[in-house]
């Protein structure tokens, strides 16, 4: 018998967990699953022993474990915030990003419901989840256009060669009128594909650009900021997410914990005017 093993036979689930709890502080992670897991054998019902030993999984980049262990958390208490969390980040990694949001989603309306302060973690998170399905979409949306650019090409240059062998078999043209005619549809050709191929690096430019800076975005709701303010630790949120904070969870800055109330807040003008110019240049980002 081990020494490990030795010294949890005798312990309670609840002892476990807290040994489990003193070995992720010390970042001992394998460790502090089979702690975890001996709490589970002890007493499989209790969802925070699942959730925790979830987050080593995260810490070990062991994804899909985190997830299965996060969705039997969910099983036994759906409500659970950390369950949607964590399982949102492992989805995340896995790259199933419609999924991921929806349970980070899911984690910010429960945290705010049962006045649970994460600060800006789970709400950082779901910017990035978001952020790499607009990417992953917007990788998608590119490649059709080189598609679709390829494909009107190609339509131009067979136009072109039909063009070219009616007017060759045309035998009322003469030599001279021939290479004329051959040259006005090569000319009428080159400036077709001239004018689509512009017309596709403008729109190839245009996203080159398309991208949100994170400070235009709000801390809490991760929205675009429509009605900025701020809070005498210099952060800016959205107002309506920021008072709804302070009503339902309570007085302090989310981020920095700092004693707040909502007539502390200040609205933040310059903020204002910098997202105005950015959404008058950049129509897309209302669907960011």
């Amino acid at each position: 018998m081990s020494k490990q093993t030795y010294s949890t036979v005798n312990l309670t689930d609840k002892e476990l967990k807290d040994q489990g709890n003193r070995l992720f502080t010390l970042r001992k992670y394998e460790d502090a699953v089979n702690c975890y897991t001996k709490a589970i054998i002890k007493n499989p019902s209790v969802a925070i022993y699942f959730t925790n030993r979830a987050l080593c999984y995260l810490k070990m980049k062991k994804w899909d474990s985190s997830c299965q262990d996060c969705r039997r958390a969910l099983d036994i208490d759906a409500n659970q915030v950390k369950g949607h969390f964590f399982l949102g980040q492992a989805l995340l990694e896995l790259e199933l990003y419609d999924e991921s949001i929806k349970h980070l989603h899911r984690a910010v309306d429960l945290a705010k419901e049962q006045k649970l302060n994460f600060g800006d973690d789970i709400t950082a998170q779901l910017r990035i989840a978001r952020k790499k399905r607009w990417t992953v979409q917007e990788e998608k949306r590119i490649a059709q256009e080189i598609e679709l650019q390829a494909y009107l090409n190609k339509l131009i240059n067979e136009d072109t060669e039909k063009k070219v062998a009616i007017l060759r078999c045309d035998n009322n043209i003469n030599e001279e009128e021939l290479q004329k005619k051959l040259q006005e549809v090569e000319e009428q050709s080159n400036n077709y594909m001239s004018e689509l191929n512009n017309l596709f690096a403008k729109i190839d430019d245009r996203r080159r650009k398309r991208d949100v800076p994170d400070f235009l975005c709000g801390k809490i709701s991760f929205e675009i900021l429509s009605e900025p303010v701020i809070t005498p630790s210099g952060i800016t949120y959205e107002r309506k997410d920021i008072e709804e904070h302070l009503q339902r969870v309570g007085h302090f800055d989310p981020v920095t914990r700092v004693r707040l109330t909502a007539d502390q807040l200040i609205p933040n003008f310059t903020m204002k005017e910098v997202v105005d110019a950015f959404m008058q240049d950049n129509e897309w980002a209302l669907d960011y």
